[in-house]
């Protein structure tokens, strides 16, 4: 770590406070010396710190920093990846590994993905997303009834099976409350947009203690409006004097095109442009009348700029003008979610008996740019081309013609074009999900062990439906065909009446895309306590069983066969249509923690799991915790995990995709792997992609190790270190198209040739790939003290990635390090992230003051400027940094009443610019979702009033 980053996270703890995610207290007061279950291990135990790190995140921090929603909760984790797991990240058009994601978010702990992350609710599992089959929806949490959130920062596939390799994140909810509380949240940010709001209920009667029993009931409304591209200024693509631009020209005002799919005014023949008359050879296509010499310009119009040729080392784009896409997109995907919990509690004896129910219904709207008509034999063929007859027609031609002097000859010919349908609308496409989970179970002592059992039903239902901005594609063509709808509107010029109706017409908006459907029904059990005594202290044990059986169903199209009218550009997966798969799952498991001496700890953990179609799989889990004196305390782990192939990853069909970047070259004819249009062999290509499942995988498989340190002098000071590594094998992944083409001679059946020797498409489904390493450090300090008749404290906890590398099979080489790295889609490797705080509390008053800190990255390169074409004037290589500041202030003063009030990003720090452009196959422009929060200042206020 560089001496410059010392100094800062030094002056940060002096400054800092409690961290949102805080480490377990040492130790805990008499009347707290009761035995519990902490996440990670299947043993009560006294609460302290233990051999495993885990983060505990209590109620009061939520509401003191404003976070109301699972996945604002696991955005400011340092534990968490920074992959495309959030609504941001997936705010426009996926495709590959994020098809399926539409209305989810996820955690990704570790960087291991959100497969590889194991959610929790009360100890138990729920169903995995709906649509998608894989992962838990976050959405689906129901925030407002949870007391604190454990954070298992290690492997737990020893205790909890498939899933953990990352982490375990347990949410756990309210018990035995008595009375009737509502609070209200709102958010709202300064520049407009993307306000966030909730309104919930929490009610409870009965004392387990005194009365033997209790009855709990929480509902909660919440709702996240849009935030719209266009309401930020830092969304700007066109900034080619930085390194980036955008690289499409299905634009506002059309821009014209040669084509093969029939005889045009720019080609009768052929997809050549025309050329310039004494300039040489170069041919020109994708024109626009704007950019030509003399044209009103491309940013006449909103939105649109000049296409820039250099930067996409696309010399015959000169004349075109691009859409910036970002802008049109929503940073914020509009969420409204309803969710409650009931929960019965009966104590018998010293046992306790309980029903537990939890329901949600989550709808999310997407939306994207408005779609682009392109020239296409299936889609667009020649009788859609504007014709001769159309009012603009002739302005059109004459404008060409006086440039392009040999076009004359074409005059009379439609014109082929690429327009953007801005009258459409913005392309939606609306989700919901209902999800749910009925437990019944039973907990208690058995002698001097205690036992629980359980026995549950969980599901999770997704559908997603065509809102605006789809058209049905025949009837949208014959339409464009007529000359009425104008695809050459100047600035300030509007559509016709009769043309905006025609449009309306072929709208397929209530069209359903798709739904899926994943059901859980598990039983489980479990007994653990004192096995035998020692000098040294008690041995611990403890046995369990968890019998699963998982569901999952994808029913594609919900059309009727015979009446299936294609719908532009909507994607409908009915390659994945799968009427029900299920897999059983039986597992036993065991856990014995030794002491060893009074000062040394050692528990043994094991676990054997059964799995449908992949058979047998044990995963031992070591881990020792070593005090030789009251101040230092010394951890470390070892286990191995495992992870089985999702449903989607082994039945999904074969999605076939194009790809709308210009950043590919043929391996083969190209061994530089770098566009260069100079070069022969070296031109930009766009072949199709393949992805889907396959019913081959197998599962992957992980090693990990942790050894840290907790020392703490005093009571008014404590730090902690952690260093991990965990190793996958056979990991389940899609080759990057990267990794691919630099292992091309290992991979030529993924590449696809037509007869005549040119690649049309390049295989990425899922397969079991060679070697993962992700190694880092977790490290925090926190202090306190008394000052002005109240109580301070301070803290920092931040998250240092060391490697983060990859190879394609076990025969290859590691590539290079995706350390501070840009990568695509998938998980950033930032290399170092921080959250500090401090915070004061004097009676009735309680304030602090918290930064997020995020580091920056290599940026990606566009062609341009990789091959030496262009170097922009203000290009810069590296992503800055991204440091934020909230505070916020509590009172307790008045009775049954609490407010606590907070501004975020104080400073209102727009998030740092990044090369980033969506391509039509994810979100961001000239931003990084995955990093950055772009809501910019925002102020909250949170009100709890207890009426008993």
């Amino acid at each position: 770590m560089k001496l410059k980053k010392l100094t800062h996270l030094i002056a940060l703890i002096g400054v800092a406070a409690p961290a949102l995610a805080q480490q377990v207290s040492l130790p805990p007061s008499p009347s707290a010396m009761q035995r519990v279950e902490i996440t990670g291990s299947s043993i009560k135990r006294i609460a302290r710190e233990g051999a495993l790190p885990v983060e505990i995140i209590t109620r009061t921090q939520l509401e003191e920093q404003g976070i109301v929603s699972a996945e604002q909760l696991i955005m400011t984790l340092n534990v968490n990846g920074n992959g495309s797991d959030n609504l941001a990240s997936n705010a426009d058009v996926t495709s590959g590994a994020q098809r399926g994601n539409n209305g989810a978010s996820s955690a990704n702990l570790r960087g291991q993905g959100a497969d590889s992350t194991l959610i929790l609710l009360n100890g138990r599992r729920v169903a995995t997303y709906g649509m998608k089959g894989s992962a838990v929806d976050l959405n689906a949490i129901p925030f407002a009834a949870v007391e604190r959130v454990e954070v298992l920062k290690d492997g737990a596939s020893a205790t909890y099976g498939t899933d953990a390799i990352g982490g375990v994140i347990n949410f756990i909810l309210k018990k035995n409350y008595t009375g009737l509380e509502a609070q209200a949240f709102t958010d709202v940010a300064q520049a407009g947009g993307g306000s966030i709001s909730r309104l919930s209920v929490v009610g409870g009667f009965g004392d387990l203690n005194e009365q033997g029993f209790n009855v709990l009931v929480t509902g909660a409304r919440s709702e996240n409006a849009a935030l719209r591209g266009n309401q930020r200024d830092f969304v700007n693509t066109f900034q080619p004097e930085r390194g980036l631009s955008v690289d499409t020209r299905g634009a506002p005002f059309a821009n014209l095109f040669a084509t093969t799919v029939g005889p045009s005014f720019m080609a009768r023949t052929g997809g050549a442009g025309p050329t310039i008359p004494g300039a040489g050879s170069q041919t020109y296509n994708g024109i626009s009348l704007l950019d030509l010499p003399g044209g009103a310009g491309c940013a006449s119009i909103d939105g649109m700029g000049a296409y820039d040729e250099k930067l996409w080392d696309s010399a015959a784009a000169k004349y075109g003008c691009a859409f910036d896409t970002g802008r049109a997109a929503v940073l914020q995907q509009p969420v409204s979610s309803d969710n409650g919990v009931i929960r019965a509690t009966m104590k018998r004896g010293a046992s306790l008996l309980f029903a537990e129910g939890v329901a949600s219904h989550t709808t999310v709207r997407k939306r994207f740019s408005p779609n682009q008509i392109s020239p296409g034999a299936t889609t667009f063929p020649a009788s859609s081309f504007y014709p001769s007859t159309g009012a603009a027609y002739n302005g059109v031609v004459g404008a060409m013609v006086a440039v392009f002097p040999t076009l004359e000859a074409n005059r009379g010919l439609p014109l082929a074009y690429r327009w953007r349908c801005m009258e459409c609308g913005n392309r939606e496409i609306e989700t919901t999900t209902k999800a749910g989970r009925l437990l019944l179970g039973a907990e208690g002592p058995i002698g001097k062990f205690d036992y629980r059992v359980g026995v549950s039903r969980a599901f999770s239902e997704s559908q997603s439906i065509v809102g605006g901005g789809y058209n049905y594609t025949v009837a949208l063509a014959n339409a464009l065909g007529t000359g009425v709808i104008n695809p050459f509107l100047k600035a300030g010029e509007q559509q016709s009446q009769a043309a905006i109706a025609l449009i309306n017409s072929t709208s397929a908006r209530g069209v359903v895309l798709y739904g899926g459907k994943t059901t859980l029904t598990q039983v489980d059990a479990a007994v653990s306590g004192e096995l035998y005594t020692l000098a040294s202290g008690a041995i611990l044990g403890a046995i369990g069983t968890d019998l699963r059986r998982e569901g999952y169903a994808f029913n594609g199209d919900a059309r009727a066969v015979s009446a299936r009218p294609a719908i532009l550009n909507a994607p409908f997966d009915d390659a994945n249509v799968l009427s029900g798969a299920q897999r059983d799952v039986r597992a036993f498991y065991g856990e014995v923690m030794v002491p060893v001496m009074t000062s040394l700890e050692v528990t043994l953990a094991g676990r054997q799991d059964r799995y449908t179609g992949f058979g047998n799989t044990f995963n031992p889990k070591l881990s020792l915790r070593y005090q030789p004196i009251a101040q230092l305390l010394l951890r470390g782990s070892y286990n191995s995990g495992f992870r089985a192939p999702s449903f989607n990853q082994l039945f999904n069909g074969v999605t076939e995709s194009p790809y709308s970047g210009k950043d590919l070259v043929d391996p083969a004819r190209c061994p530089a792997l770098k566009v260069d249009s100079t070069r022969p062999g070296c031109e930009s290509i766009t072949p199709n992609t393949l992805t889907g499942g396959k019913t081959t995988l197998g599962p992957e498989t992980a090693k990990q190790a942790s050894i840290g340190v907790v020392f703490e002098p005093s009571t008014r000071f404590s730090a902690n270190l952690d260093l991990w590594e965990i190793r996958k094998e056979n990991t389940i992944d899609t080759f990057t198209l990267a990794t691919l083409l630099a292992n091309y001679e290992l991979f030529k059946g993924n590449f696809i040739r037509d007869g005549a020797g040119a690649l049309v498409q390049i295989d990425q489904r899922w397969v079991n790939a060679g070697t993962r390493i992700t190694r880092g450090i977790e490290a925090g300090a926190r202090t306190n003290g008394r000052a002005w008749d109240g109580a301070w404290s301070a803290a920092i906890d931040g998250a240092y990635l060391l490697e983060k590398k990859s190879r394609a099979t076990d025969n290859t080489p590691f590539g290079a390090s995706e350390v501070g790295r840009f990568t695509f889609t998938g998980d950033l490797g930032l290399k170092w992230k921080h959250t500090a705080t401090v915070a004061f509390k004097k009676g009735d008053w309680s304030t602090a003051l918290y930064n997020v800190y995020r580091a920056g990255y290599k940026d990606q390169v566009l062609p341009g400027v990789a091959n030496g074409l262009v170097t922009p004037a203000n290009y810069q290589q590296k992503v800055d940094p991204y440091s934020i500041f909230h505070a916020s202030v509590s009172y307790s003063g008045m009775r049954h009443l609490t407010l606590t009030a907070g501004v975020k990003n104080i400073f209102d720090q727009d998030p740092p610019f990044a090369i980033t452009y969506d391509s039509n196959t994810g979100a961001g422009s000239a931003w990084e979702p995955r990093v950055a929060d772009p809501r910019g200042r925002s102020i909250n206020l949170f009100a709890s009033y207890k009426f008993l």
